[in-house]
């Protein structure tokens, strides 16, 4: 990540959340180690109650996000790219079709858009959270009801401990639970006893005793709590008797359109009754009298972020988040670091190609960490079976999720790992990317010349790319001393045969 040491009180950073039921824009000025609002657009587009029967994002979904991406673009216009961080929750993380989406969302916008994981997502609405509070030694608890997700956060002071994203949120509650439209007792009773089955997979680890203080962000705790106190109740809390209230005003209106409420929008108005289910699931579950609002949410912990980690440290969130991964899995920590030191050996003998192509120095690192971390990973397929590991480790790495790591970032390592041994063409990967072909290529090299999983001998070997072709030069002597990781690399060269780049495996003197 971007080293934002330099950053002045004239500097401006933006966030943009594509949640599953409105995008938000959120700009803010670093004053004072704070970030102070500038500007803030949020349009309602909807996109989680548009996913078909496929879970592909339909047409007008689509299209009603890249107007909103288009105008949040125009704003953004003149913003470094560094200064700006895209996410995107649950709806994108379902839909089949996302990359098609994200392709066009990035054109509309101007910059990258990253889908998050779960995890990751309650990392960051977490920090949000944190840094608009008061400093203190309490223990907190944080739940964000989205449309399509509900984080639940154990933390103390700026670090999120313990981390959980549900699939149950305010819009598909209401999709699921009124679809008929009806804001009826029976329909309530339907939503909130699903949404306590459901959420009873995490209620021990969030019972009181493990917090002192249960704080709530964004959406659907923000809009409850705005009619509470348009009703009468008091300002930024959330109690048993106010949901109480506002389930009975709920039945009595018997529709979503009929409602007439102070404080509450007419975007809100569809979702309302999913959302109120769900927190109600939640207070009986976790037995609460009270909801403190906090007025951080997951824009603003991309903010801080941006502001506040640089590469170094963002790398240790990652470094610890594989490291757990790895040892979870039972890898072989020392074979993985000798794998890992001498493909980022090979790597960087390839390096010098790599930079009269690319201009950003921070991109060349990250694709160095990235081959790092995949070495580090590649054998955790092995705790599901030897045979085929690969293919084990890949689908732990695209369905697991880890703090720190975007979705993209991690089907990176996945396709590193399916590929770090046997035939290339299994790999649904872009051959035209030499990024990615010089962390594949290193990776495979490593992997066959540990193959005995002792430190290998590497004294005067060379390696180097002319055009298409890797050229790999062994002393005379090599290929006696060491004929199956010779008959290793011979394969290897016919694997690289069956793409557009090619191997080649000489001797010298």
């Amino acid at each position: 990540m971007q080293n934002y040491d330099t950053i002045s009180p004239e500097t401006l950073l933006a966030a943009v959340d594509l949640g599953s039921n409105s995008f938000r824009l959120e700009i803010g000025r670093y004053e004072n180690g704070q970030i102070q609002r500038v500007d803030y657009l949020k349009e309602a587009v909807r996109q989680g109650g548009d996913l078909d029967e496929e879970r592909n994002l339909r047409p007008e979904a689509i299209e009603r996000g890249l107007k909103c991406l288009a105008r949040f673009g125009e704003t953004l216009k003149g913003f470094p790219k560094h200064h700006v961080r895209a996410v995107a929750t649950q709806t994108l993380r379902e839909a089949r079709n996302r990359d098609v989406f994200l392709k066009l969302a990035q054109k509309a916008l101007g910059y990258e858009v990253e889908v998050i994981s779960g995890v990751e997502e309650a990392r960051l609405i977490y920090q949000g959270v944190s840094r608009l509070l008061p400093q203190s030694d309490e223990k907190r608890l944080v739940i964000d009801i989205g449309g399509r997700s509900t984080e639940f956060i154990l933390g103390q002071h700026l670090n999120a401990e313990t981390t959980d994203s549900l699939r149950v949120g305010s819009v598909t509650w209401s999709l699921k639970y009124f679809a008929d439209g009806l804001l009826s007792e029976k329909n309530f009773q339907r939503a909130e006893i699903a949404a306590e089955s459901f959420l009873d997979a995490v209620a021990d680890i969030y019972q009181h005793q493990y917090w002192d203080v249960a704080y709530g962000a964004s959406g659907t705790v923000g809009a409850i709590a705005d009619i509470l106190t348009g009703a009468g109740f008091e300002e930024n809390k959330i109690t048993r008797k106010g949901l109480a209230w506002l389930r009975a005003q709920l039945i009595k209106a018997r529709t979503a359109d009929k409602l007439d409420l102070i404080g509450l929008k007419e975007d809100r108005k569809p979702v309302i009754a999913g959302g109120l289910s769900v927190l109600t699931g939640i207070f009986d579950l976790l037995k609460l009298d009270t909801l403190i609002v906090a007025k951080g949410a997951l824009r603003h912990g991309l903010l801080y972020d941006m502001m506040s980690q640089d590469e170094a440290t963002s790398e240790d969130l990652r470094e610890a988040s594989i490291n757990h991964l790895t040892t979870r899995f039972g890898v072989n920590k020392t074979h993985a670091k000798n794998v890992s030191k001498v493909a980022l050996g090979f790597f960087d003998a390839l390096l010098p190609t790599l930079e009269a192509h690319h201009d950003n120095p921070h991109e060349l690192s990250k694709l160095r960490q990235v081959l790092a971390w995949a070495a580090a990973s590649h054998e955790i397929g092995t705790a599901i079976s030897h045979s085929e590991s690969q293919k084990h480790g890949a689908y732990i790495l695209d369905n697991t999720e880890l703090m720190g790591f975007a979705q993209s970032e991690l089907h990176r390592l996945s396709l590193l790992v399916l590929g770090h041994c046997g035939k290339l063409r299994k790999l649904n990967a872009d051959f035209n990317d030499e990024g990615f072909i010089f962390q594949l290529i290193s990776l495979r090299l490593a992997v066959i010349f540990c193959h005995s999983r002792n430190t290998p001998v590497l004294k005067n070997i060379h390696f180097e790319r002319a055009e298409n072709t890797f050229l790999l030069s062994l002393p005379s002597a090599w290929q006696q001393a060491f004929p199956q990781t010779s008959y290793l690399l011979e394969e290897e060269v016919l694997a690289w045969q069956k793409t557009n780049w090619s191997l080649v495996v000489s001797t010298q003197d």
